[in-house]
Protein backbone atom coordinates (compact mmCIF):
# COMPACT_ATOMS: atom_id res chain seq x y z
CA UNK A 1 0.00 0.00 0.00
CA UNK A 2 2.79 2.48 0.75
CA UNK A 3 4.13 1.60 -2.62
CA UNK A 4 7.13 -0.13 -0.74
CA UNK A 5 8.13 2.40 1.29
CA UNK A 6 9.92 1.43 4.33
CA UNK A 7 10.42 4.72 5.77
CA UNK A 8 7.30 7.24 6.20
CA UNK A 9 8.53 10.57 7.19
CA UNK A 10 6.94 12.20 10.51
CA UNK A 11 7.09 15.66 9.62
CA UNK A 12 6.79 18.31 12.83
CA UNK A 13 7.86 21.47 11.24
CA UNK A 14 8.44 23.62 7.76
CA UNK A 15 12.18 22.66 7.68
CA UNK A 16 11.10 18.73 7.69
CA UNK A 17 8.03 19.19 5.27
CA UNK A 18 10.23 21.07 2.74
CA UNK A 19 12.71 18.14 2.86
CA UNK A 20 10.03 15.60 2.58
CA UNK A 21 8.60 17.46 -0.42
CA UNK A 22 12.03 17.28 -2.57
CA UNK A 23 12.58 13.63 -1.45
CA UNK A 24 11.75 10.48 -3.42
CA UNK A 25 9.34 9.58 -0.81
CA UNK A 26 5.32 9.18 -1.31
CA UNK A 27 3.71 9.37 2.22
CA UNK A 28 4.55 11.68 4.87
CA UNK A 29 2.80 12.18 8.12
CA UNK A 30 1.85 15.50 9.42
CA UNK A 31 2.10 16.51 13.16
CA UNK A 32 2.95 19.12 15.39
CA UNK A 33 1.35 21.44 13.30
CA UNK A 34 -1.45 24.56 14.04
CA UNK A 35 -5.04 23.78 12.51
CA UNK A 36 -4.89 27.01 10.73
CA UNK A 37 -1.53 25.81 8.77
CA UNK A 38 -3.16 22.61 7.42
CA UNK A 39 -4.93 23.27 4.54
CA UNK A 40 -2.09 25.18 2.71
CA UNK A 41 0.76 22.22 4.02
CA UNK A 42 -1.72 19.47 2.44
CA UNK A 43 -1.92 21.40 -0.83
CA UNK A 44 1.58 21.58 -0.65
CA UNK A 45 1.96 18.13 -0.44
CA UNK A 46 -0.43 17.02 -3.18
CA UNK A 47 0.32 19.39 -5.85
CA UNK A 48 3.91 17.84 -5.09
CA UNK A 49 1.71 14.36 -5.67
CA UNK A 50 2.89 13.18 -2.64
CA UNK A 51 0.51 11.87 0.12
CA UNK A 52 -0.31 13.10 3.51
CA UNK A 53 -1.33 11.31 6.57
CA UNK A 54 -2.24 13.22 9.75
CA UNK A 55 -0.86 12.41 13.20
CA UNK A 56 -4.75 13.52 14.40
CA UNK A 57 -3.91 13.55 18.11
CA UNK A 58 -0.70 15.61 17.52
CA UNK A 59 -2.58 18.84 15.66
CA UNK A 60 -2.74 21.65 17.98
CA UNK A 61 -6.39 22.93 17.71
CA UNK A 62 -8.08 20.22 16.13
CA UNK A 63 -10.97 18.05 18.40
CA UNK A 64 -9.36 13.82 18.19
CA UNK A 65 -12.38 12.62 18.28
CA UNK A 66 -14.51 11.69 14.57
CA UNK A 67 -15.29 14.82 14.20
CA UNK A 68 -12.12 16.46 13.94
CA UNK A 69 -11.35 13.31 11.42
CA UNK A 70 -14.44 14.44 9.41
CA UNK A 71 -13.08 17.16 9.06
CA UNK A 72 -9.29 16.59 7.68
CA UNK A 73 -10.99 14.15 5.21
CA UNK A 74 -13.45 16.00 4.14
CA UNK A 75 -12.43 19.54 4.34
CA UNK A 76 -8.91 18.69 3.70
CA UNK A 77 -8.89 15.19 1.74
CA UNK A 78 -5.64 14.09 3.06
CA UNK A 79 -5.07 10.43 2.09
CA UNK A 80 -5.35 9.17 5.96
CA UNK A 81 -5.07 9.44 9.27
CA UNK A 82 -3.11 7.88 12.59
CA UNK A 83 -4.68 7.81 15.91
CA UNK A 84 -5.21 5.82 18.77
CA UNK A 85 -8.85 6.75 18.53
CA UNK A 86 -11.08 3.51 17.69
CA UNK A 87 -13.90 6.02 16.64
CA UNK A 88 -11.62 7.35 14.08
CA UNK A 89 -10.11 4.71 12.40
CA UNK A 90 -13.78 3.19 11.82
CA UNK A 91 -14.36 6.26 10.35
CA UNK A 92 -11.82 6.14 8.03
CA UNK A 93 -12.82 2.64 6.70
CA UNK A 94 -16.29 4.15 5.97
CA UNK A 95 -14.68 6.92 4.41
CA UNK A 96 -12.21 4.81 2.19
CA UNK A 97 -8.83 6.24 3.66
CA UNK A 98 -6.10 5.05 5.33
CA UNK A 99 -6.69 4.60 9.16
CA UNK A 100 -3.63 3.50 11.36
CA UNK A 101 -4.27 2.49 14.34
CA UNK A 102 -1.27 3.53 17.06
CA UNK A 103 -0.97 2.11 20.20
CA UNK A 104 2.13 2.06 22.87
CA UNK A 105 3.96 -1.13 24.27
CA UNK A 106 3.89 0.37 28.04
CA UNK A 107 3.53 -3.63 29.52
CA UNK A 108 1.44 -6.48 28.99
CA UNK A 109 -1.62 -5.34 30.01
CA UNK A 110 -1.56 -2.61 27.72
CA UNK A 111 -0.99 -4.82 24.86
CA UNK A 112 -3.77 -7.14 25.97
CA UNK A 113 -6.13 -4.22 26.04
CA UNK A 114 -4.65 -3.09 22.32
CA UNK A 115 -4.61 -6.24 20.98
CA UNK A 116 -8.41 -6.50 21.82
CA UNK A 117 -9.88 -3.19 20.83
CA UNK A 118 -7.86 -4.20 17.22
CA UNK A 119 -9.62 -7.29 17.22
CA UNK A 120 -13.17 -5.80 17.54
CA UNK A 121 -12.05 -2.32 14.98
CA UNK A 122 -10.10 -4.67 12.86
CA UNK A 123 -7.80 -1.86 11.62
CA UNK A 124 -5.84 -2.57 8.05
CA UNK A 125 -2.80 -1.07 9.38
CA UNK A 126 -1.56 -0.56 13.23
CA UNK A 127 1.40 1.76 14.50
CA UNK A 128 2.91 0.36 17.45
CA UNK A 129 5.35 2.29 19.76
CA UNK A 130 7.97 2.18 20.97
CA UNK A 131 10.36 0.59 18.07
CA UNK A 132 12.51 -1.44 20.58
CA UNK A 133 9.19 -4.02 21.09
CA UNK A 134 10.31 -5.90 17.40
CA UNK A 135 10.31 -9.17 19.69
CA UNK A 136 6.48 -8.67 19.35
CA UNK A 137 6.17 -7.86 16.27
CA UNK A 138 5.16 -11.68 14.98
CA UNK A 139 3.11 -12.49 18.23
CA UNK A 140 0.66 -9.28 17.08
CA UNK A 141 0.51 -10.69 14.12
CA UNK A 142 -0.47 -13.91 15.09
CA UNK A 143 -3.34 -12.07 17.00
CA UNK A 144 -4.69 -9.60 14.34
CA UNK A 145 -5.12 -9.20 10.84
CA UNK A 146 -3.24 -6.09 10.22
CA UNK A 147 -0.31 -4.75 8.34
CA UNK A 148 2.80 -3.49 11.44
CA UNK A 149 4.24 -0.08 11.41
CA UNK A 150 6.70 1.13 14.28
CA UNK A 151 7.73 4.03 15.39
CA UNK A 152 9.19 5.95 18.64
CA UNK A 153 12.26 6.21 19.35
CA UNK A 154 14.29 5.05 16.08
CA UNK A 155 17.97 6.23 16.39
CA UNK A 156 19.44 4.45 13.21
CA UNK A 157 19.21 2.65 10.04
CA UNK A 158 20.19 -0.80 11.81
CA UNK A 159 16.90 -0.48 14.30
CA UNK A 160 14.93 0.22 10.81
CA UNK A 161 15.98 -3.12 9.16
CA UNK A 162 15.69 -4.92 12.44
CA UNK A 163 12.36 -3.90 12.60
CA UNK A 164 11.67 -4.80 8.95
CA UNK A 165 13.74 -7.92 9.11
CA UNK A 166 11.22 -8.60 12.08
CA UNK A 167 7.68 -8.38 10.10
CA UNK A 168 6.95 -4.68 9.92
CA UNK A 169 5.99 -3.27 6.30
CA UNK A 170 7.48 -0.08 7.65
CA UNK A 171 8.93 2.84 10.24
CA UNK A 172 7.72 6.03 10.83
CA UNK A 173 10.48 8.44 11.85
CA UNK A 174 10.79 12.26 12.71
CA UNK A 175 14.43 11.94 12.25
CA UNK A 176 15.02 13.85 9.14
CA UNK A 177 18.83 11.81 9.10
CA UNK A 178 17.17 8.63 8.24
CA UNK A 179 14.84 9.67 5.80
Amino acid sequence: MFYNQQIIPAIPNHQALKKFIESGYTYGILMNFQLAQLKLLVDACHKANKKVLIHSELIKGLSHDEFGAIYLIQELQVDGLISSKPKVIELCKKRNVIGIFRFFLKDSISLEQSLAITKKIEPVYLEVLPAAGTRLIQFIKDQVNAEILMGGLIQNKEQIQQCISSGAIAVTTSNTDLW
